[in-house]
């Protein structure tokens, strides 16, 4: 379990480097997903270039967050520190 100021140091690292790129929902497949990691990439429908997925931007209501490669999702896409990442990130 993480410390609470380490928690707070990572929501505020990513509400100063986010930024929505995008007020419209996009659909894509999982390309794959790293369970012992917590992240993986999401390829769009529309061509684009993939995107970085996080376990913390999985909308779900079990315990484990967690994509199945090939899983059809649903997901906003924003800039992150890194390049492109997915945010509330819902399976269809």
């Amino acid at each position: 379990m993480l410390l609470p100021w380490v928690l707070l140091v990572q929501v505020v690292f990513n509400l100063i480097w986010k930024v929505e790129m995008s007020g419209t929902k996009e659909t894509g497949h999982v390309k794959w997903f790293n369970d012992e990691k917590g992240y993986g990439f999401i390829s769009r429908d529309n061509g684009q270039d993939d995107v970085f997925v996080h376990f913390r931007s999985i909308n779900s209501s079990a315990n484990r967050k967690s994509l199945l490669e090939g899983q059809r999702v649903e997901f906003l896409v924003t800039k992150g520190p890194k390049g492109l990442q997915a945010e509330d990130v819902t399976a269809l």
